[in-house]
């Protein structure tokens, strides 16, 4: 690094704080010039012509010049393929061990001496030189890989070489995917950086990337196919749309391009409808956690500190104003017992992990803040409120000597060490921080057992954040040495290879800690990143975007492009009131989020521990109170459909929140539509995007759909213009549809939009599970419509339904 990047890469980092984000950096950086291999002549390598094959059940192995490939089709139709000997063991991704292979499918030779494995789903074809087709069975192209390129050098790099793959695609394809990405939820030409990170780690042209995954999804005329490369390295993905051709113009194919900086190239293919990709991605990767119910109520992060006290004003604040309030999530010093012992610092303060005995706050309601007996005190007023507490976890332990996690961690060997043994110090706010290796078996355990004084302290679930894994640095990466060391299960790497996969482990070791602590309750873990899985042990919570109403579409790019990723439980916080630039941009934000997975506000205390009230939820001024109030009313009743999504998604891998084009991918206007979604299959979302606005174009799928605030009934495909007023944005139900909601007393009902006279429609009903983990049986309604406009509501085999029922009707003639 020259001096003029060295002056441009400089954060400034204010207080105490500088010279130690300094002493950090120059840690860092030095710590990889003495561990990392230098830079060194590179050739550049080839597959070459094919030699011959191998043929064997689900595929067989190619053999090139100077590489092979792997070719192996699974019994769910999903297909890997690997080259220069890379197997899909082991993997953090996969759910468990690699999936069976289909015995029917087997490589035979094909034309122009290539080979071609045939399966159920798809045809892959590959070429004397190294080129992978993808097809479907009836011959359409998917998806043409090139023959892959490598960069080696004479040493043997820790890692294999970096390598480089470009694809050419149906010139109609778009891109979606890629993890959560701010710019979206279609992933315009551009290039895509492949490292966990903040404000620091972004694309180029586009926005911070706070979850980043190698699973891009092609939707295209021919079909829909997610590609996942199976490598946590550092790369980029370089996309840009095709075009078609016209009169006798020829197409111009959509392209992409994969570059990683080391690591096995190894990917998988699944292809088919939407809904079919999705449950094949998450017959690999997991399926995704089951939130419990209060999850999916409103939550309220309170960021500062926080005593007993503290905590009964923000909940008995809510219920005064008439908000619901479901779970109360505590961080940045906010914590009663959340002081690390023997320190004299909060844990949250320095960015340690929770400490391994209850120890008073250092606030000045030591009456209030007087240790676990006070917590659990606290916890239990609440719980009986219905509010439960979730305490904020980071990574990092402050390294001193005395401090009991410190030095537990330390005796037993789980910290991140460098090339030379030594234990890797990062930045925190007050001090240094030691990472424990969640790559390693022994650290999780250890991690795990570390949250019983939470649990003893009435925290119901935890919440991660600073998981990239985030180091104050004052320049350079805002996380550890590439050269730190990882166990990887025993493999050994650096972190290089470990940074994506950090906050992937830390989730694994706080979601099987729970476990064992409660093993009568099903864990929930909420992240702050992630990698491919992560939806096993929870979601992700991202941070809030950034400000202004540009905001609102980075709030529907993440929760839109991490649901195509197997990630369906996400949202970003809905920032406090005091920081927001208009009430009416907060009460945008906060519209939106009531249709999201999950719905979190947000305010700020201080030291006098008054001034965050102006910032609650009630803090927008009594015009507006009244609209927030519905948007949270509204959350409540949708929680039963809500829960059935949430167990849909557990059994399915269909994201709750899903693009308009969901069941019309070939829609090539919907596939364009980047300011709508679907929730599940009934209701259409239309978020306000812009101020002032009090109307916006929509743009529907094909079907009949029912304005719910008019009842006016319109016909898709078409754009129509709704109105969008303060008290509420345009949210539409598909003609047909039993939506399961929440009536008088808590008791589940079932709306009815009817269908068309003739026609019939229907419904889905999955109770909630409770606290353990049960499965409950799915119930499905019909619903028919009648001539004279009688709309008649079935079970299952004509079986009389046993929850009210109430029809939305129009109130005048249908629109188109």
């Amino acid at each position: 690094m020259d001096g003029r990047g060295l002056v441009r890469s400089v954060r400034v980092v204010g207080g105490g704080r500088g010279a130690r984000a300094l002493r950090t950096a120059w840690r860092r950086q030095r710590a990889d010039a003495a561990a990392l291999p230098r830079q060194r002549a590179e050739r550049a390598r080839t597959p070459g012509e094919a030699a011959g094959a191998e043929a064997g059940p689900g595929g067989g192995r190619v053999c090139f010049a100077r590489s092979a490939l792997e070719v192996r089709v699974t019994a769910g139709g999903a297909v890997f393929l690997g080259w220069d000997g890379a197997e899909p063991e082991p993997s953090y991704a996969l759910a468990g061990a690699c999936p069976e292979t289909d015995p029917r499918a087997r490589l035979e030779p094909d034309k122009d001496g290539g080979w071609r494995v045939v399966s159920e789903r798809m045809l892959v074809t590959v070429s004397r030189h190294g080129a992978v087709e993808v097809r479907t069975p009836g011959g359409a192209l998917l998806r043409r890989d090139g023959p892959p390129r490598w960069w080696e050098s004479d040493e043997a790099a820790a890692g294999g070489p970096r390598w480089m793959q470009r694809s050419e695609l149906p010139a109609d394809a778009r891109f979606f995917g890629l993890g959560g990405r701010s710019a979206g939820p279609r992933l315009r030409e551009g290039a895509y950086r492949l490292w966990n990170g903040g404000a620091d780690t972004r694309d180029r042209g586009a926005g911070p990337v706070p979850v980043a995954m190698p699973v891009l999804v092609s939707v295209a005329d021919a079909g829909t196919l997610l590609v996942f490369h199976d490598n946590s390295w550092d790369g980029w993905v370089t996309v840009r749309e095709g075009a078609e051709g016209r009169g006798s113009g020829h197409d111009r194919p959509a392209r992409c391009e994969v570059r990683m900086s080391g690591g096995p190239m190894r990917y998988w293919v699944v292809a088919g409808a939407p809904s079919r990709v999705l449950h094949g991605w998450a017959a690999l990767t997991g399926a995704p956690a089951v939130p419990p119910r209060w999850a999916l109520g409103h939550q309220h992060v309170h960021q500062g500190r926080a005593g007993e006290r503290e905590l009964r004003r923000l909940a008995d604040g809510h219920r005064a104003h008439g908000l619901p309030l479901s779970a109360l999530q505590l961080d940045s010093g906010a914590g009663w017992g959340g002081r690390t012992a023997g320190t004299g610092r909060s844990a949250d303060a320095t960015g340690a992990a929770p400490s391994a005995s209850p120890a008073p706050s250092s606030g000045t309601d030591r009456s209030a803040d007087a240790g676990g007996a006070a917590g659990r005190s606290a916890a239990t007023r609440l719980r009986a409120d219905g509010v439960e507490l979730v305490s904020v976890v980071r990574p990092g332990v402050v390294a001193e000597p005395g401090c009991p996690v410190f030095d537990s961690g330390t005796a037993a060997d789980v910290f991140v060490r460098d090339a030379a043994g030594r234990t890797v110090l990062g930045g925190a706010r007050r001090g240094d921080a030691a990472f424990p290796d969640f790559t390693d078996r022994r650290a999780r355990k250890w991690w795990g057992a570390l949250f019983a004084e939470r649990i003893e302290q009435g925290f119901t679930a935890v919440w991660h954040t600073g998981d990239e894994p985030t180091s104050l640095c004052a320049f350079g990466e805002t996380t550890l040495p590439r050269s730190a060391r990882h166990a990887l299960e025993g493999r050994g790497g650096d972190h290089r290879e470990g940074h994506n996969l950090y906050a992937l482990a830390m989730a694994k070791a706080g979601w099987a800690g729970m476990r064992e602590l409660r093993p009568q309750e099903r864990p929930f873990v909420l992240a702050g990143s992630g990698w491919a899985g992560i939806q096993r042990y929870g979601g992700i919570g991202t941070a809030a975007p950034e400000a202004g109403w540009e905001g609102l579409r980075t709030t529907l790019s993440l929760v839109l492009g991490l649901g195509l990723c197997g990630v369906p439980f996400a949202g970003p916080d809905v920032a406090a009131p005091a920081r927001r630039p208009s009430p009416e941009l907060y009460l945008r934000r906060l519209q939106l989020a009531a249709y999201l997975p999950l719905l979190r506000t947000r305010t700020t205390g201080s030291a006098a521990g008054a001034s965050w009230e102006a910032a609650a939820p009630w803090g927008v001024g009594e015009e507006l109170l009244g609209h927030v109030r519905a948007a949270l009313a509204e959350r409540e009743r949708l929680l039963p459909y809500l829960m059935t999504l949430a167990q849909l998604a557990h059994r399915t891998g269909t994201p709750y929140v899903r693009p308009v084009w969901w069941q019309h991918p070939r829609d090539r206007a919907l596939r364009d539509c980047e300011d709508a979604f679907l929730l599940g299959d009934a209701l259409l979302v239309a978020p306000v995007l812009e101020a002032g606005a009090r109307s916006r174009a929509v743009r529907l799928p094909p079907g009949r759909w029912y304005d719910t605030r008019t009842g006016y009934c319109h016909r898709g495909p078409a754009t129509v213009r709704l109105p969008a007023p303060l008290a509420g944005l345009p949210v539409l139900a598909r003609a047909g549809s039993a939506i399961p909601v929440r009536g008088a007393g808590g008791r589940t009902e079932l709306e009815v939009w009817p269908p068309l006279p003739g026609r019939t429609g229907g419904g889905l009903l999955i109770p909630d599970p409770g606290a353990g983990g049960e499965r409950p049986a799915a119930e499905r309604f019909t619903v028919r419509g009648g001539r004279d406009g009688a709309v008649l509501v079935e079970g299952e085999d004509g079986a009389a339904v046993e929850y009210a029922v109430r029809v939305g009707r129009p109130p005048g003639p249908s629109a188109g």
